[in-house]
């Protein structure tokens, strides 16, 4: 019998590891993060300044098939902390996710924001009226779909290159952002600028999370010396 290659037996391991913690966590954080949404929304220190329509946002279509891509985020987040090897990582990991949402949500309730209203054609389109009822166009900048699909973005990578995995893996990972944040557009959730703002806002979080947790010291020690042979 011919042995899987390293990176895929890495990559199981991360995933057995911690595997109903993982999944009840994720799970137990996405509910918190929007009942704290949902009270904002409904209880702003101010009252909602529509987001401006650029000539940028004219440039992308409405696209109601961008609906499965945006709703794919709440799988996409599930993937960095499935990854995470040891507990104080999955640990520090939620530690700073947490931190990103918190921030998110401290915006909204002082600077409400909301996207412009616009009327589309969505009869015979499963899923938009659902839409409509639970993620309401407020709350917009910056947009907390991109911000947290961003903070997953640099952790998975990281994490994917950790387990040495094959570029086509990690190209993946990329494309998945970027469906994510195309989508919040082609629906018409958000504006451009409150994907740009998101995006800003997630890499502000997930750039010092690899840097400031258990093991960072060590992980580019080994990477200076895989450099160097």
């Amino acid at each position: 019998m011919i042995d899987p290659p390293p990176w895929k037996a890495d990559i199981a391991l991360r995933m057995r590891r911690y595997f109903v913690l993982k999944l009840f966590g994720t799970t137990a954080a996405v509910w918190i993060f929007f009942l704290g949404y949902f009270h904002v929304l409904r209880h702003p220190a101010h009252a909602a300044m529509l987001m401006p329509w650029t000539a940028f946002d004219a440039m992308i279509p409405f696209e109601p098939a961008g609906l499965y891509a945006y709703v794919s985020l709440w799988l996409y987040v599930g993937i960095a902390p499935g990854l995470q090897l040891r507990f104080i990582d999955l640990l520090v990991y939620a530690l700073w996710a947490g931190a990103l949402c918190a921030c998110g949500l401290t915006v909204f309730y002082f600077w409400p924001t909301a996207v412009p209203p616009v009327v589309l054609d969505v009869a015979g389109v499963p899923g938009f009226e659902l839409l409509r009822g639970i993620d309401a166009a407020g709350n917009a900048c910056p947009s907390m779909h991109v911000a947290i699909a961003m903070f997953t973005l640099v952790w998975v990578e990281h994490l994917l290159r950790e387990a040495r995995v094959p570029r086509v893996l990690r190209a993946a990972n990329l494309a998945w952002f970027v469906a994510i944040a195309w989508s919040t557009l082609a629906i018409r959730q958000h504006v451009v600028l409150d994907v740009l703002a998101g995006a800003l806002l997630g890499a502000a979080f997930a750039l010092p999370s690899l840097r400031w947790r258990p093991g960072a010291a060590r992980d580019r020690s080994a990477r200076m010396a895989a450099d160097i042979i």
